[in-house]
C-alpha cells in the first residue's frame, strides 16, 4: 500500500485540501461558518437536487441500455466485434466541450430532430441524460462483460437442468456473480454524471447546473473561492459517503467465481430471440454512438467552400486565419496527447495494481477504507484539482508547474481508479485455495502471484490498460489548467479552438476531434487484438 497511498496523498490530498483551505480562510482565520451560509441559500440546494436526481436517472438509464450489450460482447461471437467494442469506447474520451457540441447538432435548433420533426431537445434534461448515456455506455460494457465472459455458463445450465427457468437461472446463479461488477460500473458511471460538466453546460443552458458547473462559475466567472469551496467540500462528502456504502455492498456479495478462458463462452447467436437480441445492440450502438460520431466527422470535412481537407490542413501552421490560439501548430497536440497517455497508463498501472493486489487480501478497516477513497479523484471537481496542482507544486522539492510530467501525473490521477475497479472484481473472484496450493508446495508470495493470479487476470489488466489510456487521451478538467501553450493536449487544444470565434476555428476544433476519435478506435482496436491473441494463454 506505500505507493499507492504516497502517490495519492502527495497527488491529490494535498493539492485539494490546500486550495480548499485557502477558501475558508480569510485575513488569517478559519471561516467555516461560510458552509451554513452558502448552504441555506435557494439556488444552490436547487443546484444539490439537480445534481443528485439527473446523476441517479443517468445511472439507471446507461445500466438498463448497456447491460444488453455486456451480455452481447459476452457471449456472442459475430464478425465485425472487436471494430464495434472499439468504436463504443471511443465517446468515453471525447471531451465534453465536443460532445455536447454534437449533441447539440442532433437535437437542438437546426438539428436532425427539428429538420425531420420539428421538435428540440436542447434545454431539456433528455438531452442531457442522453448525452450521458452516449459517454458511459463503454464503462457497462467492458467492465460488466470483461467477468461476464469469464463465468462458466455450465453453472447456470445445471440450474436449468435442475428445473429453474432461464430467469430464475440468470437471477440466482450469474447475477450474484456479476453483482460487484454490477456495482462497480454503476458506481463509475454515478461519479461521471454526478459531476458532470461540459455536457450540462452547452445542452442544459442557464437552466441547468450541477455541483462542477457551479464550482467552475463561483470560480473563473465570480472569483468567489469561498463559495466553491463550501461546494467542493459538500461534493467529496457525497461522493464518500456513496462510495463507503458501495464498498459494504460489494463486500458482502463477494465471493470466489469459477473463471474460464473467455474463448470457452463465446459463439455464435442461436435462435431467433439471440439474433433479435444482437440486433438490438447493433442498432442501439448505430444510433446512441455511431451518429454522434457521424456528426463530428461530416463538420470536419464541411468547408466554406464544400466538402474537403481544408480544416485538416490549417491545422499543419501556427496562426491559420488570424488565430493566435497555439505556439505550435495544432497538430503537435495529436503526438503531445499520445505521449502524455502511455506515461500515465504506466503511472495508473503501477499505482492501481499494486493497490488492487492490496485490497485483495481485505486486512483491516484502513485497507477497506483506501479501497473507497482511490474512487475520490473521480468525484473531486477536476477544477479544484487543476487550481490544487498549480498552486502546491511550485517549490522544491516539488517544482513541477514547468515540468511535462505533470500532466500525465494528472492523468493517471483518473486513471487509477479504473484500473482498481477493473481489476478488483476478477482478483477477489480467484480461488484462495490456489493460492494456498501454491504457497504448500513452496511458492512465495511472489511466485504465487505470477504463477496462480496474474494468468487469472491478464485480461483484466489489459482492459484496464485500455480504460487508463483512453481516459488519460480524453481528460480535460484539470488538464487545462496545467498544460502549456506550447505543449497543449488533443482535448485542450479542441476547447481553445471552439473558445474563439471564426468558422475556421470550429471547423479545426471538429478535425482534431475526429483525430482524437480515429486515434482511440485504433488504439482500442490494437488492444483487442493483443487480448484475444492471449486469451488462449490462461
Amino acid at each position: 500500500m506505500a505507493v499507492p497511498v504516497a502517490f495519492f496523498a502527495l497527488f491529490f490530498a494535498y493539492p485539494v485540501t490546500a486550495i480548499v483551505g485557502r477558501g475558508f480562510k480569510a485575513e488569517g482565520d478559519w471561516q467555516f461558518g461560510r458552509i451554513g451560509d452558502v448552504l441555506s441559500r435557494p439556488d444552490i440546494l436547487d443546484v444539490l437536487w439537480f445534481t443528485t436526481w439527473q446523476a441517479l436517472a443517468s445511472t439507471a438509464l446507461t445500466l438498463l441500455i448497456a447491460l444488453p450489450g455486456a451480455y452481447v460482447f459476452a457471449r456472442f461471437d459475430f464478425p465485425g466485434k472487436q471494430a464495434l467494442r472499439a468504436v463504443v469506447t471511443v465517446p468515453f474520451v471525447l471531451p465534453t466541450v465536443v460532445v455536447g457540441t454534437a449533441f447539440l447538432a442532433l437535437l437542438g435548433r437546426g438539428g436532425l430532430l427539428d429538420e425531420l420533426w420539428g421538435v428540440r431537445l436542447d434545454t431539456t434534461v433528455w438531452a442531457i441524460l442522453l448525452a450521458h448515456v452516449f459517454f458511459n455506455y463503454a464503462v457497462v460494457v467492458r467492465t460488466v462483460g470483461g467477468l461476464w465472459s469469464q463465468l462458466d455458463p455450465r453453472q447456470e445450465e445445471a440450474a436449468r437442468v435442475l428445473g429453474a427457468g432461464r430467469f430464475a437461472a440468470f437471477r440466482r446463479v450469474t447475477l450474484p456473480a456479476l453483482a460487484p461488477a454490477v456495482a462497480a460500473a454503476a458506481l463509475m458511471v454515478f461519479l461521471f454524471t454526478f459531476t458532470s460538466f461540459g455536457v450540462v453546460q452547452i445542452l442544459g443552458g442557464p437552466a441547468y447546473s450541477t455541483l462542477e458547473v457551479e464550482i467552475y462559475r463561483q470560480t473563473a466567472q465570480l472569483l468567489d473561492l469561498p463559495t466553491a469551496a463550501v461546494l467542493t467540500l459538500v461534493q467529496f462528502a457525497a461522493v464518500g459517503g456513496i462510495l463507503a456504502v458501495h464498498a459494504a455492498t460489494v463486500r458482502r456479495r463477494e465471493r470466489a467465481l469459477k473463471l474460464v478462458d473467455p474463448a470457452q463462452t463465446s459463439r455464435r447467436p442461436r435462435g431467433a430471440g439471440q439474433w433479435a437480441l444482437l440486433g438490438g445492440v447493433l442498432l442501439t450502438a448505430l444510433l446512441l454512438i455511431l451518429l454522434p460520431l457521424g456528426v463530428l466527422v461530416e463538420r470536419s470535412f464541411d468547408g466554406p467552400g464544400g466538402y474537403g481537407f481544408g480544416y485538416y490542413e490549417a491545422l499543419q501552421t501556427v496562426g491559420a486565419g488570424g488565430s493566435s490560439t497555439f505556439l505550435v501548430p495544432p497538430l503537435e497536440a495529436v503526438a503531445n496527447s499520445l505521449r502524455y497517455a502511455l506515461v500515465a497508463t504506466l503511472i495508473a498501472l503501477v499505482v492501481g495494481g499494486l493497490a488492487a493486489a492490496a485490497l485483495t487480501r481485505r486486512a483491516g478497516r484502513l485497507v477497506r477504507g483506501f479501497d473507497a477513497l482511490l474512487m475520490l479523484p473521480l468525484g473531486v471537481s477536476a477544477v479544484t484539482v487543476g487550481f490544487g496542482f498549480l498552486i502546491t507544486l511550485d517549490k522544491p522539492p516539488l517544482d513541477l508547474r514547468t515540468s511535462w510530467i505533470l500532466v500525465p501525473l494528472a492523468q493517471a490521477l483518473v486513471g487509477v481508479p479504473f484500473v482498481v475497479r477493473t481489476m478488483l472484481p476478477v482478483l477477489r473472484a480467484v480461488d484462495d485455495r490456489l493460492r494456498e496450493a501454491a504457497a504448500v508446495l513452496g511458492a512465495s508470495p511472489l511466485r504465487a502471484w505470477r504463477e496462480v493470479d496474474l494468468p487469472l487476470v491478464r485480461r483484466a489488466v489489459l482492459v484496464a490498460a485500455g480504460f487508463a489510456f483512453a481516459v488519460s487521451l480524453g481528460e480535460f478538467g484539470a488538464t487545462v489548467f496545467i498544460a502549456r501553450p506550447d505543449n497543449p493536449t488533443l482535448p485542450v487544444a479542441v476547447a481553445r479552438l471552439l473558445g474563439r470565434s471564426g468558422e475556421l476555428n470550429y471547423g479545426q476544433a471538429m478535425a482534431l476531434s475526429t483525430i482524437l476519435m480515429l486515434v482511440c478506435a485504433v488504439s482500442l482496436l490494437l488492444l483487442e487484438r493483443i487480448r484475444t491473441d492471449r486469451s488462449g494463454e490462461f
